[in-house]
């Protein structure tokens, strides 16, 4: 516990646990020594007492005068610390006794007042005759010359005064000590003050000068080693300043370097970000164009040879259309602008279509893919939900080799568990985090095209942060690997609307649909394909030229597609509200857009407008169409 101590209580503890003891000797030693000089005094004045005693007693001893005696024993009970006087006679028989403040008088044998060792002091002397010797003082023996003793005096004195006195004397050794050691205090004191004062003055400025200011220094006020100190720290201070305003100037000059470099990365950032909006959108105008192309040409009669071009020509687009894809959702999803529509849904029917979606690709590489049937309700988002689920099932088809896939659902307290196992190659554990990282494909080194980006298990785990859902992995080399998600369970409802998938695109025809797109492509395959689908369009390349057209055919649009970006001060959001004016705000509308930029994203959500990216899917487009005129 001392070595937790200061130095102040260390200098007091060493300055007054000596002067301490010292006083303890003393002060034990010179009581003692008074107590001892009291003790002996006493005995010396009861011894003397009883010798007058006896002296005086000679005399009515021999005579036999009982009352003399009885006089003297009380003249003797009278004097100070007297407690009893006895006389006996030579048998020991109780001539007279006196005891203080007590009437004197004889007293029978045997009668005397019995007190305590332990605080009265007990002394007898015998009373022998005088005479005086006429013989030889050396003839016969000193035992037969001895006379008989006449009675024996016993005096008994009261120790009352002496432990008074010594309880005094106490008390003043406890006072003397206390004052020692008050004094002993007040000089350790003084004297910590002058060893610790300065190294207390110096632990402040040190602590100063370790939050920082360095300018801070300790006076130099003792001798000896607290000097060397105080120069010391001093010293210190002044490298430590000296190196500071060095480090100070040096990350300056880094921050500058820094912000020079920030600032040219941010100026090669965003023209790469000016670069690639402009190429995917340049390159997604010409993609949407084919894919309309395309969709179109497959709806004519060909030879089995041509059917089968077509097929691999509409096959390589829609790889496309899936990679474009996959970045548009991660550019969404970074952007903020996703907005779940979480409601109570039943599982089946996900299931339902997920199966039907990826039977076939699962017996092309001779996989099967077994989903079991449910009856569980969840909370979530539908789409985006089958969307998670899509991507899961797509990445274990692509990765397992042999075996198979198993989709399955089973209640986990107040959640749902959705499983998707399989049988392919495994992760390793050091590599399960890394695989929901972007582009990153474990067993694609080359780069297979027919393998994706590697943006399948990132959207994934976007889109289950986004919802809320726990996503979870479970895999081992050579053992597959279980990919799981808890989902909150919902009690079941009534019958549910269709979604977008479970709704037939129906009859387009007669259909009258107004269209705007600045780029001659892409308008000439958007209203070739509507043609097709037996819609009466009406093409333009600018809001003025729509105007006129819809004038000149004296016709009223049933539903609006118009390209966001368009040539002039005007955009699609502009044209779509300049023709809601003009024919009625609750005109169905599309926008189509090549720009995946946010800003698109939001102006088309505060709108209310339906916004899809290029290339657009044929199929989509006309299930939206279907539902938008319904």
């Amino acid at each position: 516990m001392i070595a937790d101590w200061g130095i102040r209580n260390r200098v007091t503890l060493v300055a007054t646990l000596p002067a301490v003891v010292l006083g303890l000797i003393l002060i034990a030693f010179f009581t003692s020594s008074r107590i001892a000089d009291l003790e002996q005094a006493h005995g010396d004045r009861g011894r003397a007492l009883a010798r007058q005693i006896a002296a005086s007693a000679e005399f009515p001893l021999f005579s036999g005068n009982i009352v003399a005696l009885g006089r003297l024993a009380s003249s003797a009970a009278a004097q100070a610390d007297v407690h009893r006087v006895a006389i006996l006679d030579p048998s020991g028989a109780m001539l007279t006794e006196a005891i203080a403040s007590a009437p004197v008088g004889a007293n029978p044998p045997g009668g005397g007042r019995q007190s305590s060792a332990t605080s009265l002091l007990r002394f007898e002397e015998a009373v022998l005759p005088s005479r005086v010797d006429l013989e030889d003082p050396g003839s016969g023996s000193a035992e037969a010359d001895r006379p008989a003793a006449l009675g024996t005096v016993v005096i008994e004195l009261s120790r009352q005064r002496m432990e008074d006195r010594r309880t005094e004397l106490l008390a003043i050794g406890v006072m003397a000590l206390v004052a020692v050691l008050l004094g002993s205090l007040a000089l350790a004191r003084q004297m910590s003050a002058g060893v610790t004062g300065p190294i207390r003055a110096m632990a402040e400025v040190a602590r100063r000068i370790g939050d920082g200011t360095l300018s801070e220094r300790v006076p130099v006020m003792a001798g000896g080693s607290l000097r060397r100190l105080a120069t010391a720290i001093n010293d210190m201070a002044a490298r430590l300043e000296t190196a500071h305003d060095e480090m100070q100037a040096r990350v300056l000059e880094a921050t500058a370097e820094l912000v020079a470099r920030k600032d040219e990365a941010e100026r090669a950032t965003l023209a790469k970000s000016r670069f690639l909006a402009a190429a995917s959108h340049d390159l997604r105008q010409p993609m949407h164009a084919l894919g309309l192309f395309i969709s179109e040409l497959a709806q004519h009669a060909h030879v089995p040879e041509t059917r089968r071009l077509v097929r691999q020509i509409a096959a390589s687009a829609e790889a496309m259309e899936n990679l474009l894809d996959s970045l548009l959702d991660i550019s969404k999803l970074d952007a903020g602008v996703f907005k779940p529509n979480v409601r109570a849904f039943p599982l089946q029917p996900v299931l339902d279509r997920l199966a039907v979606d990826f039977t076939p690709m699962a017996e092309e590489r001779r996989l099967h893919l077994r989903v079991r049937p449910t009856t569980q309700w969840v909370e979530s988002d539908p789409a985006l939900l089958e969307r998670i689920l899509i991507n899961l099932v797509s990445n274990a088809v692509r990765y397992t080799q042999e075996g198979g896939i198993l989709v399955a659902c089973r209640p986990r307290g107040l959640q749902v568990r959705i499983e998707v196992r399989d049988s392919g190659v495994g992760i390793a554990k050091e590599a399960q985090e890394v695989v929901f990282q972007e582009f990153v494909q474990l067993e694609n080194p080359e780069r297979a095209r027919n393998k994706g980006l590697g943006l399948g298990l990132a959207i994934v785990r976007r889109l289950t942060d986004l919802l809320g859902h726990n996503l979870s992995l479970r895999s081992r080399l050579g053992a597959g690997s279980v990919f799981a998600i808890a989902v909150p369970a919902a009690e079941p409802q009534g019958t549910q609307p269709q979604t977008e998938g479970e709704r037939a695109p129906g009859d387009l025809a007669g259909t009258r649909v107004a269209i705007v797109d600045d780029d001659p492509l892409a308008l000439t395959s958007l209203h070739s394909l509507l043609l097709s689908w037996g819609c009466q369009v009406f093409p333009a390349d600018s809001h003025e030229n729509l105007m006129m057209e819809l004038a000149t055919r004296g016709l009223l649009p049933q539903v609006i597609i118009s390209d966001y970006r368009l040539r002039g001060p005007r955009t699609g959001i502009d044209v779509i509200q300049a023709v809601r004016n003009r024919f009625g705000p609750e005109l169905p509308a599309i926008l189509i857009s090549g720009d995946t930029a946010a800003e698109t994203l939001r102006q088309a959500q505060e709108e209310s407008l339906v916004l899809l990216h290029k290339p657009v899917r044929p199929a989509k487009l006309r299930a939206l169409l279907n539902r938008l005129i319904n």
